[in-house]
């Protein structure tokens, strides 16, 4: 069943923000013990589906998945990031949502938008570095992880679970 939800949410994205131009967001989904089920290739379009009874590969137009397209607990990404990749997996120690992105601010202003945010929205938080590392309102683990792209732009990763 989980499954199933997954490859369906994976291949209605495609048709939530077309874009044949540049780049856009890579995107896997990984289940039992990190075998990859579904992925869009944000560079080419290309769509990779392999679960029981079905495997294949075509193309759709490519996505470009941005800061209003995630939503965690009402807290949305940095205004004006672009999201690059995301991955998740279902089970196993590797289990849960891996999201890359890039802001256009530097990482202390990243940092701070977040730690503020964060907050607010019921997750234990601390600084860790450049990053921040806590829990979510549920007592997951949570990490963000930033790195100076430049004066004016972060590159970060938000992981939540393991």
């Amino acid at each position: 069943m989980t499954r199933a939800i997954l490859l369906a949410a994976a291949l209605a994205l495609p048709l939530a923000a077309c874009d044949r131009a540049g780049d856009g967001t890579s995107v896997s989904i990984n289940a039992d013990g990190g075998n990859t089920v579904g992925s869009i290739d944000g560079k080419s379009g290309e769509v990779k589906v392999d679960v029981p009874g079905f495997s294949g590969q075509f193309k759709l137009p490519k996505i470009q998945l941005d800061a209003t397209d995630f939503d965690l607990n009402g807290v949305r990404l940095y205004p004006g990031s672009t999201i690059d990749t995301v991955n998740m997996a279902t089970a196993g120690k590797d289990g849960g949502l891996r999201l890359a992105f890039t802001s256009p601010g530097s990482a202390d202003q990243v940092r701070t938008w977040f730690q503020e945010r964060l907050g607010k929205a019921g997750f234990t938080i601390r600084q860790d570095g450049q990053g921040l590392t806590g829990t979510t309102e549920d007592d997951k683990p949570f990490r963000l992880e930033l790195t100076g792209d430049g004066s004016t732009k972060a590159k970060g990763t938000i992981v939540l679970g393991s």
